[in-house]
């Protein structure tokens, strides 16, 4: 498959939208490697291999371990993961998912357990954020490269 639009340049004002708002996500007090753990899983959800591609690869630079990114999709089943962790990854899931899952009151308690009221409408901003980039890299026909 090839790129479909070079939307970088047909939209460039929409895309340096996009790239403030990385910016911000950036600059919030989630953990670095948690924000990858959470691109990784949306990106899951919704296919985008591209994304799972480039942020498998982020996490790695990162030094998150190869056990943790193979079994992020199953995270509920590790103990590997911290309870912190395993909260913003079901919230994910849930925000990925919010037209069958919803965020019902008693997942926002647990997450709030972790989380400020700050870092929920931080990591919310994220998996929208995410979910944004890989509804955009799939419709425009992203696809995974081979690294070198």
């Amino acid at each position: 498959m090839e790129q479909r639009i070079n939307y970088l340049e047909v939209a460039p004002e929409a895309l340096n939208i996009m790239m403030e708002m990385e910016k911000y996500t950036k600059s919030t007090g989630i953990d670095r490697k948690l924000r990858e753990l959470v691109k990784i899983r949306a990106s899951q959800i919704n296919g985008c291999a591209f994304c799972i591609n480039m942020h498998t690869s982020d996490a790695r630079k990162m030094g998150e371990t190869e056990q943790r990114l193979y079994c992020v999709s199953a995270w509920s089943d590790c103990d590997f993961y911290t309870d912190a962790e395993k909260l913003a990854l079901e919230l994910t899931e849930h925000v990925t998912l919010v037209p069958t899952k919803h965020v019902p009151d008693e997942l926002y308690n647990r997450v709030r357990t972790h989380f400020s009221e700050k870092d929920y409408v931080d990591l919310v901003i994220l998996i929208n954020q995410i979910n944004s980039w890989n509804r955009l890299s799939i419709s425009m026909g992203n696809f995974a490269t081979e690294s070198k």
